[in-house]
């Protein structure tokens, strides 16, 4: 009896040696294993910290190191609405647009302006070898009627109203001037209206853009279109569409409809 107690314990033993045994082995090979994917990605993460390091050496922070994607530069309206409808006889319903328009023109009052440089008209402005980049001056008031010096309301109250229109940052010379068209959808007649400054252009002055590092207090020219409706006009859907135009730019591209140019539409009721 003695015998096979003795017996049974040394077995019990065994197996506890045994269990103990595998339990070691199974630890050391889950720690080899994730040493192995520590080390694994820990050297994947290296390097790809050392491919977005030498990548980084070789850009530019203030210009771009590729724009061929940039053919031509975006256009965008001010007040900020492809479709501004209101009624000219209640100040409630254009007051938000009198009001985006006069806190967008604050960067062009002269006050601010006048810090700036006086340019030559026509002439490209370029200072790559200048390590302060310079701006040249746009005062609203050469937005004349559209500027909101002289009329408030920018032309909303008397259901003329205007809509100022400029071009995305490209830190590249471009074209200088753009164009502008407009249907009625109901007799498919041109609609009037006045371009300040004069014949809508885009002065080469205000260009090349050096990026918002060097220039940072760069703002873009304008061209303000002021719409000369008349009471044939009124309670009718107008679309306009205006459209970038110089020898370097593109306004027309079958997989891009916005390519340089913006459409947006007016209705004026009363």
């Amino acid at each position: 009896m003695e015998y096979t107690i003795n017996k049974r314990e040394k077995n019990k033993g065994n197996k506890k040696s045994i269990v103990y045994i595998t339990n070691v082995i199974l630890l050391a090979m889950y720690t080899l294993i994730l040493l192995f994917y520590l080390v694994f990605y820990g050297f994947l993460a290296g390097m790809f910290t050392l491919t977005m390091w030498v990548m980084l050496q070789t850009l530019d922070d203030n210009i771009p190191t590729y724009r061929d994607r940039v053919a031509s530069p975006g256009l965008v309206i001010r007040p900020r609405s492809l479709d501004i409808v209101f009624n000219r006889t209640d100040p409630k319903q254009y007051g938000q647009y009198v009001q985006h328009l006069e806190n967008f023109l604050q960067q062009y009052n002269d006050t601010v302006q006048e810090k700036n440089e006086l340019c030559m008209v026509g002439e490209y402005y370029e200072q790559d070898d200048q390590e302060e980049k310079k701006v040249c001056q746009f005062k609203r008031n050469l937005l004349r009627q559209c500027s909101g010096l002289s009329d408030t309301t920018f032309g909303y109250a008397e259901g003329k109203p205007c809509v100022l229109v400029k071009m995305n940052r490209v830190s590249a010379p471009i074209g200088d001037r753009w164009s502008d068209s407009s249907q009625n959808e109901m007799d498919k007649s041109p609609l009037q209206m006045q371009y300040f400054p004069s014949e809508g252009r885009f002065d080469k002055m205000y260009f090349p853009y050096y990026g918002k590092n060097l220039h940072s207090t760069y703002v873009q020219p304008l061209v303000a279109v002021k719409l000369l409706l008349t009471k044939e006009d009124y309670n009718n859907e107008l679309t306009m569409e205006c459209k970038i135009e110089g020898s370097d730019l593109r306004n027309s591209d079958d997989r891009d409809k916005f390519l340089g140019r913006v459409t947006f539409r007016v209705k004026v009721v009363e």
